[in-house]
């Protein structure tokens, strides 16, 4: 159904437009696919309902356009789109069984840490978190019941960069093992993670795919049929859909992510570099800045970089808050990977729910600040973060 063999010889930009786009597939032969809201379809043979569309939880015209979309970007096989990034890791959580294990990452989106540390232990699993940044290390903790490896790089929000391959090797060297990656940060436009020896690829939708901030949405990429039918069932039956007009949202965004992941790189790069040198900021990191632990790693594995950069500021909580809200253009809110500019702090927003020694070990503290450079006037950010500066610590 989600099949993205007929777009493979395409360029990216290409596919991002045509892939899953194809006119045929529409009765009246639209260029745009058209929001299908029906949730029944007419059978002609009701002994074979299947044999088409049957029900909106099985499948649905317009969120298979996006699936083989998003497919095709990420050069896989097949895609299932979820309501959200949490429900798409609910339902990967749903591959395992009583008594298998989880080797994560030791950085994740503080949402996927909660969901492995309450709905995955309630169901029998076993987790573990570990500093992915050094394989060796990391490969050391895949025990015999390890079903499951999550990696998440660039990490939200430190931007701790993890060696896909490498640890795509030290997984093929065990059985059975799933290897997930949340590419939500660098999106199929920067990184490939399947081209490295993922096999299933996720995202939050809602940040860059999508890139306007109006849809909830998630999405896993899979070239292994039996993982594929696997996951299929899994959403089907626990409801795990999305709804046709937020696919609709998400297949027009998707027209133009090169473009703005293009100024979502130049942007943040911009800003991460002004920022580096200002007097009241005691660290900046960003994976295209060459003081970044894992530069010629980022370099490697990816064709460029994300809006996110962190900022530690000096001060207290008391400058942080300050700073936040002397912002202009930035706004204050959570999320990222919109046009529009944004300013929180991971410990009172994504990362509450995560003990502070935690955080703190992390390298998450009360006056780390996350920006998500937007795509507006880089002038206009680097001017709006200089007064913000200016005001706090007056």
């Amino acid at each position: 159904m989600c099949d993205s063999n007929e777009t493979g010889s395409l360029s990216f930009d290409t596919k991002a437009i045509h892939a899953g786009q194809e006119h045929e597939r529409w009765s009246n032969a639209e260029i745009v696919p058209p929001i299908v809201t029906s949730v029944t379809y007419y059978q002609k043979d009701p002994t074979n309902i299947f044999a088409g569309y049957c029900y909106g939880r099985d499948g649905n015209p317009t969120r298979d356009a996006l699936a083989r979309c998003l497919a095709a970007l990420d050069n896989g096989k097949y895609g299932l789109i979820f309501p959200s990034g949490c429900a798409t890791t609910t339902a990967v959580i749903h591959l395992l069984q009583t008594g298998d294990h989880i080797l994560s990452c030791s950085e994740t989106y503080g949402g996927t840490r909660t969901i492995f540390l309450t709905q995955a232990k309630m169901q029998g699993i076993e987790v573990d978190f570990v500093d992915s940044t050094n394989v060796e290390l990391f490969a050391s903790a895949i025990k015999p019941n390890t079903r499951l490896i999550w990696l998440e790089t660039p990490s939200n929000p430190c931007l701790k960069i993890s060696d896909i391959a490498a640890i795509a090797k030290a997984a093929r060297s065990h059985k059975d093992i799933i290897f997930v990656v949340d590419n939500t940060l660098m999106t199929s436009y920067f990184q490939q993670p399947m081209q490295l020896g993922a096999d299933i690829v996720m995202y939050s939708l809602t940040k860059y795919m999508n890139g306007h901030n109006d849809v909830l949405a998630g999405a896993l990429v899979i070239n292994d049929s039996k993982i594929y039918e696997d996951l299929k069932l899994i959403q089907v039956k626990f409801g795990l859909t999305c709804s046709p007009f937020d696919c609709f949202l998400v297949n027009r965004g998707l027209k133009t992510l090169p473009l703005r992941m293009n100024k979502h790189c130049e942007n943040g790069t911009a800003v991460a570099r002004y920022l580096e040198k200002h007097p009241k900021v005691v660290k900046v990191i960003h994976p295209g800045l060459p003081s970044h632990p894992q530069y010629e790693l980022a370099k490697k594995q990816s064709s460029g970089y994300c809006g996110l950069v962190v900022v530690q500021l000096s001060g207290t909580i008391n400058e942080a808050t300050k700073f936040i809200h002397n912002l202009k253009v930035f706004l204050s809110s959570d999320s990222f990977g919109t046009c529009t500019s944004f300013a929180v702090l991971p410990a009172y927003a994504s990362h509450i729910d995560v003990p502070k020694e935690v955080r703190e070990q992390l390298g998450i503290f009360e006056t780390t600040v996350r920006l998500s450079v937007g795509i507006e006037n880089t002038d206009d950010l680097i001017k709006d973060l200089e007064q913000a500066l200016v005001k706090t610590f007056e």
